[in-house]
């Protein structure tokens, strides 16, 4: 790998069992975001700056080789940094699982990192229909995410739709609303209801959120809706 002293990762959790199901792993958080989601959880990691260069993070993981399965690529927005698909294919190499947790907004990376097949499963953040979709992103990045989707149906790559849920901001009806949406994107598979953790510090200041929408069956014949958080 050419000599990069850009320091795109803001953090690195040595090791997770719960970012990718039945494998252990390590996470790269990478600095930045191009949205501003009301109920983000890593303000300090959207608005921050990386700390970590490429050459940190390699040997990091090369201390790892054969004691992790999988290396996690979250944020921020990990598919921001024009670095990633280089030390996508170092990871690759290293004989890691790849994972992508991303809001779908960068498909033209995505594109050539499932044409070269350097990711494993990806983690697709899905966070609202159009007409609400800037308003919780503070961002007018729907279009791209949609192209994301399509790709990584088409892909025949397993993975995952999810949506992070605060009762103020998404109610029971724009969920069915988005399940139907994803029924016509032709997904099928999970698509997990990922509920907001109240007290956490995040972007903008919310209020409770409840877990009433627990109570309503929004899983079709194709899609199976399942919950997440406390």
């Amino acid at each position: 790998m050419k000599e990069n002293v850009s320091t795109p990762i803001y953090s690195i959790t040595p090791f997770t069992l719960l970012d990718y199901a039945h494998k252990s792993a390590c996470i790269l958080w990478f600095a930045g975001c191009n949205m501003r989601c009301l109920y983000c959880y890593n303000p300090e990691i959207v608005l921050g700056k990386g700390t970590i260069t490429l050459e940190k993070a390699l040997a990091f993981l090369s201390s790892r080789k054969n004691l992790l399965d999988a290396v996690v690529f979250s944020g921020g927005e990990c598919l921001l940094h024009k670095s990633s698909i280089e030390l996508i294919a170092e990871v690759k190499k290293m004989g890691f699982l790849v994972k992508i947790d991303t809001n779908g907004s960068k498909p033209a990376v995505l594109q050539e990192l499932l044409k070269n097949q350097l990711v494993d499963y990806v983690a697709l953040d899905f966070k609202a229909m159009p007409a609400h979709f800037e308003k919780i992103t503070q961002s007018d990045l729907f279009n791209p995410f949609e192209n994301s989707l399509r790709l990584l149906i088409a892909s025949g790559l397993t993975f995952e739709v999810r949506t992070t849920v605060h009762s103020d901001l998404i109610n029971e009806n724009q969920i069915k609303q988005m399940v139907t949406y994803l029924e016509k994107q032709n997904y099928k598979g999970n698509y997990y209801i990922q509920h907001f953790m109240n007290g956490a510090n995040t972007l903008q200041e919310l209020g409770y959120s409840n877990k009433e929408i627990e109570k309503v069956n929004l899983s079709t014949a194709n899609i199976k809706v399942q919950f997440r958080g406390k």
